[in-house]
């Protein structure tokens, strides 16, 4: 298993190195066999006003999966313990969920959610900012998947919203929680007609026990 640690405004010490790799190793023992790389980024805000401001964010790379924790504390290493707890439940999460799709059966209950109107004004009365610069970026393998496989995904990866390749389009999507209103929502790219790719107007995903997923709210 390779596990990479990195650091924003701070300086990996052996003691910072040690700790790190005595409580993710502990964390991630008994998933060895899910887990291809371990990517470790500590980060301590340089604003005194951001509070707290001592962050640990945990990235791993299981068999084509990605799973991902972050916590912030005013200690680095309570950041670190936390962490390092959170993302052994999302691993223990993960392997549960591989478990029960191969021990479930083929039939699958199928639910139609009607299309919410797109909504016009995104922002409301906030202002638009841009960041003065891109200060970090990330890449990652985009399998196509099915809405269902996607929701699936950001159950683990500890994000409000997951981007993806939708298998029947082949165009990429992001999933997303929806705020306000609960349950999730698709946000799809138009075509040249203007209109989104969904059959008839709906979308169909497998069914979520107790979560639905709503198309553009």
């Amino acid at each position: 298993m390779k596990l990479v640690i990195q650091g924003k405004n701070i300086e990996i010490t052996d003691a910072i190195r040690e700790y790190v790799n005595q409580k993710i190793e502990k964390a991630v023992s008994h998933f060895q066999s899910l887990t291809t790389e371990v990517d470790i980024h500590l980060s301590v805000a340089r604003n005194p006003r951001i509070n707290p401001k001592q962050t640990a964010e945990v990235t791993i790379y299981a068999n084509g999966s990605v799973i991902r924790a972050e916590e912030s504390t005013e200690s680095l290493y309570a950041s670190i313990d936390l962490v390092a707890d959170k993302i052994a439940r999302q691993l223990r999460k993960f392997k549960e969920k591989r478990h029960d799709n191969k021990t479930t059966s083929n039939a699958k209950t199928v639910a139609v959610v009607d299309e919410l109107p797109v909504v016009a004004d995104l922002i409301g009365d906030r202002t638009p900012e841009l960041p003065a610069e891109v200060v970090r970026t990330k890449y990652f393998a985009m399998p196509a998947m099915s809405v269902q496989e996607a929701l699936e995904q950001l159950e683990i990866i500890d994000h409000d919203f997951y981007m993806f390749r939708n298998a029947e389009t082949g165009e990429i999507n992001v999933l997303y929680q929806r705020k306000t209103h609960g349950g999730y929502g698709v946000i799809q790219p138009r075509n040249a007609n203007g209109n989104g790719n969904s059959k008839n107007g709906k979308t169909d995903v497998s069914a979520v026990p107790e979560k639905s997923v709503a198309a553009k709210g």
